[in-house]
């Protein structure tokens, strides 16, 4: 690895949150006393993203309020550099299906999260009448499913949803950072092979760095063994970059991340490179035209 392989072209962040806490209704997260707790919105973003090259982002719900899909939506208007939103809808919901029926000839609605958070459990939830069907509607309309914080329940349950609806896209987030207890390695390991099997299945590399007794760890050969595994396991054409701004200010600014992600894959050919940062986020994410056309 040289710094002369830093890959400096054009970026696309796949993994953002927007939020404004000064809504007449609040915000439910981030809450009261949390570093995060203030607006961060399109032009918070840009102000940081765009000297770096970044040319579009993603931005993913932070909020399980289903009103606040409309509000995301609106946000994401007033800005082209914006490619879209993963919304937040439960399959379990009464109003699921007219929810997702608002959303789905909408441009910038690029699919729906469900996983480690919001109090669910994708395993159990799958199980239950109308959740399978639900995500058959989501299929059917072109946009994608991604999960939220991982480890090994979550995995198991996407496997299953992936045998269930081997049409759906699945977006795995967070990947790198799978919270994975003593003793279950092994098989949290074979799962995700497994599930890395289904081409319709992909890696968002969110939430690379990580921080050691002397604070955030920029030695990138701490990284390479678990980034290799999901390389390995998904290939150059099923990675992709998501920066979780700003959460990820909980660990480093966004100039330290993205450095640290750039320093991550600088073993790879710029062309490589250009896959991961750029070219993956926008065919992966992009509408797939449902059965019978639009």
């Amino acid at each position: 690895m040289t710094i002369a392989n830093l890959y400096s072209g054009p970026i696309i962040d796949s993994h953002l949150h927007l939020f404004d806490p000064h809504r007449p209704q609040g915000i439910p997260w981030p809450e009261p006393g949390n570093r995060l707790y203030a607006a961060h919105l399109p032009v918070d973003y840009w102000t940081l993203a765009a000297e770096h090259n970044v040319i579009c982002a993603v931005a993913v719900e932070a909020s399980p309020w289903r009103d606040d899909n409309r509000w995301l939506l609106e946000t994401l208007r007033s800005d082209a550099r914006m490619l879209g939103f993963v919304g937040n809808l439960d399959p379990l919901h009464a109003q699921f299906a007219a929810d997702l029926a608002a959303l789905e000839h909408e441009r910038l609605f690029r699919g729906l999260r469900y996983g480690n958070l919001w109090g669910r459990d994708l395993l159990l939830d799958q199980t239950r009448p109308g959740f399978i069907d639900g995500l058959r509607r989501l299929a059917d309309c072109g946009r994608s499913l991604d999960s939220a914080n991982p480890d090994p329940r979550l995995i198991k349950g996407l496997l299953h949803v992936s045998d269930a609806l081997p049409q759906l896209r699945i977006i795995v987030d967070h990947l790198p950072n799978a919270s994975v207890p003593p003793g279950k390695e092994a098989a949290y390991r074979a799962d995700l092979l497994r599930l890395a099997e289904r081409p319709n299945v992909f890696a968002k590399l969110a939430e690379i760095p990580q921080v050691g007794p002397q604070g955030l760890i920029l030695d990138t050969a701490f990284y390479n063994d678990r980034l290799a595994v999901l390389w390995e396991a998904f290939g150059e054409d099923r990675c992709f970059f998501g920066s979780d701004w700003p959460n990820s200010n909980h660990l480093a600014d966004f100039a330290t991340t993205l450095g640290l992600v750039k320093a991550c894959m600088a073993d790879k050919p710029q062309a490589v490179q250009g896959k991961f940062f750029l070219h993956n986020a926008l065919r992966i994410y992009s509408p797939t035209p449902p059965r019978g056309g639009l």
